[in-house]
Parts: C-alpha cells; structure tokens; sequence
C-alpha cells in the first residue's frame, strides 16, 4: 500500500474540501496511509474527520497572508501553495508515493521538479473562469495567474475533475493541455447520512407557528452562488399560496474571514426584509453535520440555484436523503438530477422555480416518489464504494509508473 500527501490550500467545509476528504477516507479504506497538507483549518470550522484525528493534517503557511487588505485571494493563495509544497518536499519527512493535489496547481512545477513523485491533479473549475477580468486592472493582475495556472496544470502525471461539463470546459479553456482529463464524480459517504440525527426541525427553524412544507437551500453565501433566486421564488410562491404554511431554510457555508460571506449574507437578509417573508425563512451560518443531516432528512424539496455549476455535491446529498431536487438546467446537475424524475432542471428564472415549487407542494405524493427514485438514483451511481475503487485504481496506475 501506498502514502499518499494531499496539498489542499484552506481546509474549510466547502465542497472543494469536502471531496478532498472523502478522497482520503477512500484511500484510507483501501489501505492507503494519507496525510494533508494545508495552509488554513481552523478545528471550529471544519469537517469532524479533520478534527478528530482520522485524517492527520498538518498545517504549514498559516502565518502567510490570506489577502492583501482584502484583495489579491488568488495571489495569496499561489504563493501559501507554493510554500505547503516547499515545506513538503523540503522540511517534512513524509516521503509520499503520490501527491494529490487540487484547486491550486502551482504547487505541482516543485513537485515535479525536485522529486521523482507522481502528482494527481483534482481540478474542480478552472479558477481563470472564476475570476473577474473585466477592468483592464484586473485583467493585468490575472493574467500571468491565468498563464501560470494553464502551463502549470499541464504538468500534472494525471488530471481528473468532477463532471463531464467540467471535462468539456477544461479542454475548451486549457488549450495547450491536450491530454483529455479523466472524470472522477465525487460521491458520498452513506453512513453519514444513515446516522441519526438528534436535533428536530422545529428547533432548529425557531418558530412556533404550524409548518407543513419546508424548503431547503444549501450552498456558500457568495453571489455566484445565486442565492437571491432561491429567496425571490419563495416570495412570489407565497403570494401565489397566501394561505400556505410554507417555510425555506437557507443554510450557507459562512466565513467572517471572507469579505464576501459577511456582504452577501446581509444582502439577502437585506432581500428578505424588502419581500416581507423573514417570518418565512430562517438563515443558518455554517451549521454542524449533525443539523445539516437533520435538514436534509426532515425538510420537503431542495432548492439549488447556482447556474453552471461544475458539479454540486448538495444535490447528491439531497437525492440521498429522498429529498426532490429542483436546479438549475445547466452543469453538473444535468448529469446528477434526472428531470421530471428525481426533480426538476429548470431556467435560472423566478417564475420558473417558483412554478416548480408550488407543483411540489400540491402534489406531495409526486414529491416522494422523487425522492425515493433520487435516492436509488445515488446508490446506483454515487456510491461511496465505486468512488473507492476508482481512486484506488488511479493510485494504483501512478504507482506501477515510478522509476
């Protein structure tokens, strides 16, 4: 069996991280020894296998700056990169068999360089495509990012991201890149979510009044996110269904480290109050497994507003926990959400969601039996087993090449 380093630039509860630690709790079922490597974990905001010791991690960089007066995130995140990669090869004595690495391929050239170590790159989304360039300023500050990033990922022993989509965009994009990366779809771990969860729904919503379908939103406060979508289709479904005892729980992964979770959360509060719902939606702030796992098991329809997402965990999540799932008809859910059958792939449009809401809400046995075929739909496609495997054999090629 083999060791394998994983270089993760801040360890938080994204579904970047998210991933990442699946990816090490697979290997470590397969017999492989795992280590992360990490700039940021913060054990108050972070998955519990980070904490409590099944995964070790080590965190090297955390005195370099995360921004530069709140500007230059990429930069910032190149260079602690740059210096968890130096520290690995240079100051630990880890002596891995593979690095897997993700997000962030500038640390691979000093992977590459100074060891004789294959490197699996994980790319979620190229960051180029994430990123503003539409001052000249900020066009001038990313583009030797964006060349970096391209040339840099190109040096990876294997490439994986987590869609067919993202597969497609990485080839359209990376131009010079022209070996075609593999797809690896991220899956989840069943027990997590066959556990029982001891908070109930009412608590956790802070309200005494009668609620008889319950909303969910999941996904960080960031405005690419598309957040406001989930909050204005509410509105017009509760205006559409004066007397329903409705109610939409958005929960979001919050950073007050990160400028834009502290703006977008008071945006859409700001949102609500100008709709006059906020007795009809309760905000959570970066909930605990245990609450998050309760939602999904006790609320009625998920709501996953983000366009041309490049996969999205959430709606898995969801599926699993015979949650139906109504999306946004562009990335990753056209390939995990089967329309009309385990939910409902819809334009990014007010109308168009509320229209499905509402259907959901007067159909509640169509409702289940989404849910029922969404879950089956996992099993069969997403399983935390299969997910293994393929890791397991991806390591395994990356080790029978080693000189």
């Amino acid at each position: 069996m083999s060791k394998i380093v994983f270089l993760h630039p801040d360890l938080g509860i994204g579904g970047a991280e998210r991933l990442v630690v699946d990816a090490a709790l697979a290997l470590q079922l397969k017999g492989h020894q795992v280590h992360i490597v990490t700039s940021y974990h913060d054990p108050g905001h972070c998955f519990p296998e980070t904490k409590d010791g099944t995964i070790p991690i080590t965190v090297s960089g955390n005195w370099l700056p995360r921004s530069i007066f709140g500007r230059f995130l990429a930069l910032c995140a190149y260079i602690r990169m740059v210096w968890a990669s130096f520290y690995t090869v240079f100051l630990s004595d880890m002596q891995p068999q593979v690095y897997f690495c993700d997000q962030v391929s500038i640390c691979i050239p000093v992977l590459r360089l100074f060891t004789s170590v294959p490197v699996l790159f994980y790319c979620h989304f190229p960051d180029l495509l994430l990123a503003s360039h539409q001052s000249w300023i900020q066009k001038l500050y990313r583009a030797p990012l964006d060349w970096m990033e391209e040339k840099t990922t190109g040096l990876a022993t294997t490439t994986v991201v987590n869609s067919h989509f993202t597969a497609g965009v990485f080839c359209d994009t990376f131009k010079s890149i022209h070996r075609k990366p593999k797809v690896l779809y991220p899956s989840l771990n069943f027990q997590t979510f066959d556990r029982e969860c001891g908070s109930n729904l009412s608590n956790i919503i802070g309200t005494k009044q009668v609620v008889d379908f319950v909303y969910l939103s999941i996904n960080r406060y960031e405005r690419k996110k598309n957040l406001g979508l989930a909050i204005k289709a509410f509105g017009l479904l509760k205006s559409l269904l004066s007397d329903a005892k409705i109610h939409l729980i958005m929960v979001g992964g919050y950073d007050d480290r990160l400028v834009e979770n502290v703006e977008h959360y008071e945006e859409l509060r700001t949102l609500t109050a100008s709709l006059q719902i906020g007795n009809s939606i309760t905000f959570l702030r970066s909930p605990s497994d245990e609450t998050k796992t309760c939602l999904l098991k006790n609320c009625d329809t998920l709501v996953y507003t983000p366009d041309k997402e490049h996969f999205g965990i959430v709606p898995l999540e969801a599926m699993y926990c015979q949650l139906p799932v109504i999306a946004v008809n562009s990335g990753g859910p056209l390939e995990s959400v089967e329309d009309h059958r385990t939910g409902y792939l819809c334009h990014p449009t007010v109308e168009d969601f509320a229209e499905k809401m509402k259907h959901l809400y007067e159909n509640r046995n169509l409702a289940t039996k989404m849910g029922e075929r969404g879950r089956q739909r996992v099993i069969e496609h997403f399983s935390f087993n299969s997910f293994s495997q393929q890791l397991n054999e991806l390591v395994g090629e990356l080790t029978g090449s080693i000189a």
